[in-house]
């Protein structure tokens, strides 16, 4: 089951942003964070059910290398990425982005 991603303008705000912080440490990370999040979302493309669901609809899968989690949920004809969230942040902060 391959199916289409989108990501909340908010969820693509806080990957570029996690990107810029990485990259002005080493363009290596970066790319490493990069890498990560491609695989993961490739992951929930291929498989959106085989990760647990996360505070009501919503699902999460982490990271492997990095402490953060992608937050999303699966429509009808689509999945929404609603977080890629810093596991340190304050908890269901974006659950608005869900409404």
């Amino acid at each position: 089951m391959n199916i289409k991603i989108g990501f909340h303008p908010e969820a693509a705000r806080e990957a570029e942003a996690a990107v810029l912080w990485y990259a002005k440490r080493s363009a290596r990370v970066a790319e490493r964070f990069i890498e990560e999040l491609e695989i993961a979302i490739a992951a929930v493309a291929e498989a959106p059910d085989r990760w647990p669901s996360f505070d009501g609809e919503a699902r999460r899968i982490l990271l492997r290398r990095f402490p953060f989690l992608v937050i999303y949920r699966v429509l009808q004809d689509c999945i929404e990425v609603l977080a890629v969230a810093h596991g340190r942040r304050r908890p269901g902060y974006w659950r608005s982005r869900a409404e």
